[in-house]
């Protein structure tokens, strides 16, 4: 997988850098569906960055559902970045409804009533 080196210097913060490098690199195909992604303390290396940095990157991915965390079996790509997409926008959807007072389950009823 080819990871640039990140600009420090950029208004984006680091951590989101690195994850959107991480999101490129699955889109292009560099790193496939089912493959694993060397070790946080790798990436950090090749990229600049801390660990710490690199592990909320990758918790972002995982919340996005790109990537999957196995004890024994490492950081795996599990998503597309089409999905990872759809995941972010229901995340956004949920985080609206509550602030409007909606529970989830009103939420999905009113999915449902859309035609």
């Amino acid at each position: 997988m080819q990871i640039p080196e990140i600009c420090k210097n950029e208004s984006m913060p680091i951590y989101e850098q690195v994850a959107a490098e991480i999101r490129r690199a699955i889109s292009d195909g560099e790193a496939k569906q089912g493959e694993r992604l060397p070790p946080a303390i790798d990436l950090a290396d090749i990229l600049g960055v801390n660990k710490n940095t690199v592990i909320r990157a990758l918790h972002i991915l995982r919340d996005e559902g790109l990537l999957d965390f196995t004890r024994g079996r490492g950081v795996r790509v599990v998503g597309t970045p089409q999905q990872s997409a759809v995941l972010v926008r229901i995340n956004e959807l949920l985080d609206y409804a509550r602030q409007q007072g909606y529970r989830r389950d009103e939420l999905m009823q009113l999915i449902e009533t859309v035609p």
